[in-house]
């Protein structure tokens, strides 16, 4: 049981100021959500101004990291190539890339082309072309604080359908931020995700969402975007998470790789898009660490 405090000592969550000054006000909000048969964060799930601050600093090398894949990426590079620049760009900034030898990821970036909806490993093998939509999803440990983010690249000549899927992918993210305040629901935020994609005619990948993120590379809640209003885990200031929609032109359906256990594909072999932003709740509304 946690021990209760008093409202002149140190607040849990280790900022140094009276708890009366820090959380008390916000615990007595998530208690009364709590009474009303809510789910609400545990306090682990919240990060103090000093957390903050050390992950804002990991995602700046995220940020730069897809910035310099953004200067760099073209047809007829294969996407190892790609993984190279993502590692020696991390590496020179101070950083770790996240997924090299998670749970036994082979490499520094998961890159997606076209059909595949998530977690590509780049290969010698595969090369970019005219035409094709990428999916390149970056992730930073700096001094053991994590980051995370994706973003789409079109490559060359893509076909209008394919560039439309693209955009109204991005314009998913950005309509789902908008339901990111205090004391709103993760399931606001999933249900303004999704009615966009469905109204513009695609599905949303129902069995992979988003993720906590900072303190380790996934963390609670997840976060799903086929979720209802009022729904999943209460915001709050301090949260921090993942907007990741994965959006298919086709059926939401979903099989991964018997060979590699890592690549996910659309079953309908028609493509999928994907953009990824790192989301801190604050006080008002939110700040977008990673993109």
């Amino acid at each position: 049981m946690l021990k209760k405090l008093g409202r002149n000592d140190l607040c849990w969550c280790k900022s140094g100021k009276k708890y009366k000054y820090c959380h008390e006000e916000m615990d007595s909000k998530i208690a009364e959500f709590k009474r009303k048969g809510c789910i609400v964060p545990t306090r682990d799930l919240i990060k103090n101004e000093e957390q903050i601050a050390k992950i804002r600093e990991s995602a700046k090398i995220n940020v730069a990291v897809l910035d310099y894949v953004a200067e760099n990426i073209k047809a007829g590079m294969s996407t190892a190539e790609i993984d190279k620049l993502v590692y020696d760009k991390t590496t020179e900034l101070g950083g770790i890339p996240a997924p090299l030898n998670y749970e036994g990821f082979p490499k520094s970036v998961c890159i997606s082309i076209n059909d595949e909806v998530c977690h590509g490993i780049p290969s010698d093998d595969i090369i970019l072309m005219d035409g094709d939509i990428v999916n390149v999803d970056c992730s930073t440990i700096y001094n053991g604080y994590f980051s995370d983010s994706s973003r789409m690249f079109m490559i060359g000549n893509v076909p209008e359908e394919m560039k439309r899927l693209v955009e109204v992918t991005k314009e998913c993210v950005e309509i789902g931020l908008k339901e990111v305040k205090p004391y709103a629901f993760l399931g606001d935020m999933g249900e303004a995700v999704h009615n966009h994609a469905v109204k513009n005619g695609y599905s949303v990948v129902e069995d992979i969402g988003g993720h906590g993120v900072g303190l380790k590379f996934h963390e609670e809640p997840w976060v799903s975007y086929v979720s209802r209003k009022g729904t999943e885990m209460l915001l709050v200031p301090g949260m921090m998470f993942t907007i990741e929609p994965m959006v298919n032109m086709g059926e939401p359906d979903i099989y991964i790789d018997e060979d590699n256990g890592w690549t996910v594909y659309t079953d309908d072999g028609l493509p999928s898009a994907q953009w990824e932003i790192q989301v801190l709740v604050t006080n008002d509304g939110y700040e977008v660490i990673a993109w």
